[in-house]
Formats: structure tokens, sequence, C-alpha cells
């Protein structure tokens, strides 16, 4: 029993993963009705960088925040961010259901102002798991949609490689991470290591001199091999082979799930490491056998 219960967190990743991108790949066609891109042209490659660079200039403005102990803005920037990214996702949900309607935006809003709330005044792991599956998945199929195959293998290698350098390098993801932590910001999923586990309660850890009651992994870590997946499924011209999913995306969730799986060997042991590497390099890896087997090369400028 007590094998199980040591596993029971790294099953727990791996389904959350899995939802996110299954989600994300029902949101697409509501995300697409709406118009919800986040770049005019998706296959520019100047994407990526117009992304990395805001991800420096985010990054940054959260570092000085936190060296200058503004936690507390930090919170509740990451709320409105949240709420925006609520109201993109029942927007998109509402207006298919319902159409742009009034009653629509106001139930949209009614919705988003609802879900953040309840992050915030009972931030349970299982009603932040909830939540910010949905918000991972909303976020990955915006961008899904907004970025063909090649300029989303460009991020993925970049963002890549820049969590390794912020992580081993200079560290400063670390801070940043820490930081974030102790706002309490509902910015990442709780995997408990106990069934009596609270976060409301008892946060990360138990006591002094004790281990945390829980496994944390950013969102961050969900999305973006999630982009891929759903990038996959709107720009690759394949056949489906299972329920709507073609080989390449297939390939795409099956290769992040294996890089789910070497990260957790290695956060077993109990030190901080980069998720980007081996979730983005095995969804790059798995869609690229993918697109082989399909023969779906027509987004490879080189393969032509």
């Amino acid at each position: 029993m007590m094998q199980i219960r040591n596993w029971l967190p790294f099953l727990g990743m791996p389904l959350m993963l899995l939802a996110v991108q299954v989600i994300a790949i029902i949101l697409v066609m509501p995300m697409q009705a709406a118009g919800l891109v986040a770049f005019e042209d998706p296959e520019s490659v100047a994407n990526p960088l117009i992304f990395i660079g805001m991800l420096l200039v985010f990054t940054l403005i959260l570092l000085l925040l936190i060296r200058v102990g503004g936690r507390r803005f930090i919170a509740l920037f990451i709320g409105f961010a949240i709420f925006m990214t609520f109201l993109y996702i029942f927007g998109a949900l509402s207006t298919l259901a319902l159409g742009v309607t009034g009653a629509a935006a106001i139930g949209t809003v009614i919705a988003a102002g609802a879900a953040t709330a309840l992050l915030y005044l009972y931030p349970e792991w299982y009603v932040i798991d909830i939540l910010g599956v949905l918000i991972s998945a909303g976020i990955a199929s915006i961008f899904g949609i907004s970025l063909a195959i090649l300029p989303v293998l460009v991020l993925l290698v970049l963002l890549a490689a820049y969590d390794a350098i912020s992580v081993y390098r200079t560290k400063h993801m670390i801070t940043l991470a820490e930081g974030v932590i102790e706002t309490k910001a509902p910015i990442m999923v709780v995997v408990p290591k106990r069934m009596d586990y609270s976060f409301r309660k008892e946060g990360l850890n138990i006591g002094e001199g004790e281990e945390r009651g829980a496994f944390l992994m950013g969102m961050g870590d969900l999305i973006m091999p999630s982009i891929l997946v759903a990038s996959s499924h709107v720009f690759v011209d394949a056949p489906a082979v299972f329920w709507v999913l073609s080989a390449p995306t297939l390939g795409a969730m099956a290769g992040s799930i294996a890089g789910l799986a070497v990260l957790l060997y290695f956060v077993n042991k109990g030190k901080p490491q980069a998720g980007l590497p081996p979730l983005n390099g095995g969804a790059i890896l798995g869609f690229l056998i993918g697109a082989v087997l399909a023969g779906s090369l027509a987004w490879c400028p080189f393969c032509i």
C-alpha cells in the first residue's frame, strides 16, 4: 500500500498533462470561432521571438517586485491575468453555445469572476488542479491556433534552452518560483503525497524538518508542450487515427508524457529541475516521428 501511495503523485501529473492536451484540442474550434488568436500571421517565425521577448520582460518585472517586497502586487497581477484567461475560455464556449448575445457576455463575466474568486478564496489542491488544468488548456489552445508548426518548434526549442539556463546557470527561475509560491498565487498544480493533505492549511511544508506534503508543477510545464499538440491538430494535414487525433498529434502527446516521466525521475531525487527540456524535447521528438509515419511533412521547408 505504501508503494502505491508513493507512486500516486507520479500518476497524477501525467494525467493532468493529458487532460490539458485533450481539453486544448476540444477548445480549438470555439477559440477559432471567437477569433482568439495571439498573432495575426501564424506562419511567421518572428512570433517565437516576440513571445520570448515578452516572457523576459515579464520575468524581469516579477524579479524586481520580489526584490523590493512587492509580493502583494504580484498576487494581484497574476489574479488579473487569471481572470482575463477565464474570460477568453468561457467567452469562447458561451459564444459557441449561445452566439454573440448579451446573456452570453454577462454569463462569461460571472463565470470568470466566480472561477477566479474560488481560486483565491478556497485554494484547496483539487480546486487549484481542476481550474489550473482549464487555464493551461485555454492558453495552449490560444497559442496553438496562433502558431503554425515551424514557429512552435522554434518556440519550444528556445524555451527549453532558456529554462535550462535559468535553472542550472543563472538560477533566477528558482528565485522566481520561490517568490511566486510565497504569494500563494495559483499558477501551479499541486499533487498531494498524502490522502489527508490540505494545501489551504499546510501550504507546502508540513512542519519543521519534515518533507513537503505535495509536489508542485508549474502551469508553464503543462502549457508549452501542449501548444505543439494543439498546433499539430490545427495546422498538420493528416488523417485521424484515434478519435480526432492524427499520428503527429498523438506523437506529440506521447512524447510529452515520456518527457514528463524522465523529468519526474530526476525530480524524485529532490533537486530543482528544468521541466521544459525533457517535456518540449519529448513532444518535438514524438511529433516528428508521428509526422514521418503519416507522411505529413508539408510544414517542413527542408523536407520538400
